[in-house]
C-alpha cells in the first residue's frame, strides 16, 4: 500500500520554492539522515525568476539525496506536505520567504492516516506526471544557465 511505502518519507509539492538557508539545511539534513525526501515542482513556472531561483538549489538538494520531480502537464499549484504517511499539511503557503514573512497564509496539519493516504496517492499521481531531475542533468546545465540561476537567487530575500 502507499502508506507502507511512505514510512520514513517526506513528500512536498509547491509551485514556488525560494528557500532561505535554514530551509535548505533542514531538507538536506533530513535526506542525509536517511529519510526519503521528495520534492515536486512545476516544470513550467509562471515566474521565470522563481524558476531560476528554485533551480539554483537543485544541485545542493540532489547531492543530499533529495529526489526532485518536475510536473509536466502545467503549473502544479498544490501546496502539500506528507510525513511518513501519517501526517499531512495542506494550505496556501509556498516554500518562499514571502509566504513565511509577509503574506497571510493559512495551512492546516492533519494527523489522519486515511486523509494522508489520499494526499500521498495524489502526490504519487503528480510524480507519475513528472520527470525526475537527476544530478547528471543538473551537472550538464550550461555554465551560463547556472550563473543566471545563482544571480537571480541572490534576489531571493525580496521575491
Amino acid at each position: 500500500t502507499l502508506i507502507s511505502q511512505a514510512q520514513h518519507t517526506l513528500i512536498i509539492s509547491t509551485p514556488y520554492f525560494v528557500p532561505d538557508y535554514s530551509l535548505i539545511s533542514i531538507l538536506s539534513a533530513t535526506a542525509y539522515r536517511g529519510v526519503e525526501v521528495t520534492m515536486i515542482f512545476p516544470k513550467n513556472n509562471d515566474s521565470f525568476i522563481v524558476a531560476a531561483t528554485s533551480h539554483s538549489y537543485y544541485w545542493q538538494l540532489l547531492e543530499a539525496g533529495v529526489k526532485i520531480y518536475e510536473y509536466q502537464p502545467g503549473l502544479l499549484h498544490a501546496k502539500t506536505l506528507t510525513v511518513d504517511g501519517e501526517i499531512s499539511l495542506i494550505g496556501s503557503t509556498n516554500l518562499d520567504l514571502r509566504s513565511f514573512d509577509l503574506n497571510y497564509e493559512n495551512n492546516i496539519v492533519f494527523s489522519d492516516k486515511k486523509l494522508t493516504a489520499d494526499i500521498v496517492a495524489r502526490q504519487y499521481q503528480y510524480i507519475a506526471d513528472s520527470e525526475e531531475v537527476t544530478r547528471e542533468e543538473v551537472r550538464n546545465w550550461p555554465l551560463s544557465y547556472r550563473i543566471w540561476n545563482n544571480i537571480i537567487a541572490t534576489m531571493g530575500p525580496v521575491l
